[in-house]
């Protein structure tokens, strides 16, 4: 990626907006929350002064850019075992398994998702995290997109803010949900465990809607629509509504198995060593067509072992 010196004059029609939101207009190969980082580390000046994302600019403003050469990712392509369910040449559609972690992180450092991506295109190096534009939790099954190139990457990202992609989830809960509901909260870092996150009325925004599709004696299968995407946002908000999903060690407490359910059931559930969470369904505007997009990643066979299981003992 080239060094970037370039220098704007606002005109009328920019006049008014956010620094943030003209420069992602006049830089539409880049995200904005990269170039919302450029202007937070100093590389952008309004009128030759520091200047923030929010600030407003106005009519015969002048902006400074002076952006270094990105360093490209360190990460190396490894082979990593994952469903690819389309791919273009603006992206990738992934099935990402159970036990794959998406970013290289402390414990983590190769055999992840981005390795895998570098080992099938290495071009993606010089994206933004390879590529990634959202993320599923280790344990969580289910269906990404990866951009393969930076206007890609913008368009998806700038969709994701906007709320256009729909992003749907099967689950299943622990104990019996009455009915489908929205939940909307602020969601922050724990105050104390800052590996896990929190109900918090100083969080960000986080809204979770969900549908009853099925009553078990002691569990209810659910569909999950997600409207923002903050971290274990579906974990924690089913947890903090006291219906937790069945197998998070994270936000489930101790295992629970009511008791006189059917013996094979328990075996299950005592197997079962992940949330029962899956990305089922993913439907987005094709950043170069621009036609609705929509993919589906099968039900994985633990999960629907666990299903049938729980109708079995019915």
């Amino acid at each position: 990626m080239k060094l970037i010196q370039q220098q704007y004059r606002i005109d009328d029609e920019n006049a008014g907006n956010r620094l943030d939101q003209v420069l992602s207009h006049l830089l539409p190969e880049y995200s904005r929350s990269k170039i919302q980082e450029w202007i937070r580390e100093g590389f952008v000046c309004l009128n030759q002064k520091p200047c923030k994302p929010r600030q407003k600019v106005y009519a015969n403003d002048l902006i400074d850019l002076d952006v270094p050469v990105v360093a490209r990712l360190t990460d190396q392509p490894q082979p990593v075992e994952f469903e690819i369910l389309h791919q273009d040449d603006e992206l990738f559609v992934i099935n990402k398994p159970a036990g794959l972690v998406v970013h290289p992180a402390a414990g983590h450092h190769d055999g992840t998702l981005v390795n895998g991506l570098l080992n099938i295109d290495a071009s993606l190096e010089q994206l933004p995290r390879a590529g990634i534009v959202h993320r599923l939790d280790k344990d969580t099954t289910g269906v990404m997109v990866v951009a393969r190139n930076l206007t890609a990457h913008h368009w998806l990202v700038d969709q994701l803010q906007q709320r256009l992609v729909k992003r749907e989830y099967i689950a299943i809960t622990q104990g019996v949900v009455t009915a489908g509901r929205t939940i909307e909260t602020g969601i922050d870092r724990h105050p104390v465990n800052r590996k896990k996150m929190a109900v918090s009325e100083r969080g960000k925004q986080a809204i979770t809607h969900f549908q009853v599709v099925k009553k078990f004696q002691h569990h209810s299968l659910i569909d999950v629509q997600l409207e923002t995407g903050r971290t274990h946002q579906i974990r924690v908000h089913m947890a903090h509504i006291k219906y937790p999903l069945l197998g998070d060690p994270v936000y489930g407490g101790r295992e629970r198995i009511p008791r006189g359910i059917d013996e094979n059931l328990a075996q299950v559930i005592r197997a079962f060593n992940r949330q029962a969470l899956h990305a089922r369904r993913l439907s987005f505007e094709h950043p170069a067509s621009h036609q609705l997009c929509q993919f589906e990643a099968d039900i994985p066979a633990d999960f629907q072992q666990m299903l049938d299981a729980l109708e079995s003992a019915e």
